[in-house]
């Protein structure tokens, strides 16, 4: 193992991170874009926060409302294609453009923090 790889980061960096599990509440394909989604995402004591996400190549809105999903909740808020997200979504894709986004295995309360 190469400790001095400037690609490794401390377990400080990663305490950082604010994962959290989150409930989609809505979601819309953003008009006027063929690859962002709006969401409002319910995570609990946090309240709820709205993430836009460019996933519309692989899911239906429909299909995620409901659904609860692993987000970066304490990234600076910026704005995506004239909208305010406040957050993102944690998703896996590869070369061969396969697509998942992650679900908790159980039925856990919105708002839990991963780590």
């Amino acid at each position: 193992m190469n400790e001095e790889n400037s690609e490794y980061i401390n377990i400080d960096d990663f305490a950082k991170l604010d994962l959290r599990v989150g409930l989609i509440k809505k979601a819309e394909k953003m008009e006027g874009s063929d690859k962002l989604i709006r969401c409002e995402v319910d995570f609990g004591d946090l309240g709820q926060r709205v993430i836009v996400s460019g996933v519309a190549k692989y899911k239906d809105p429909e299909d995620m409302v409901g659904n609860k999903y692993l987000y970066v909740v304490n990234l600076k808020p910026r704005k995506i294609f004239g909208e305010v997200s406040e957050g993102m979504l944690v998703a896996l894709h590869d070369d061969e453009d396969n697509f998942s986004m992650l679900i908790p295995e159980q039925d856990i309360h919105q708002g839990t923090k991963a780590g």
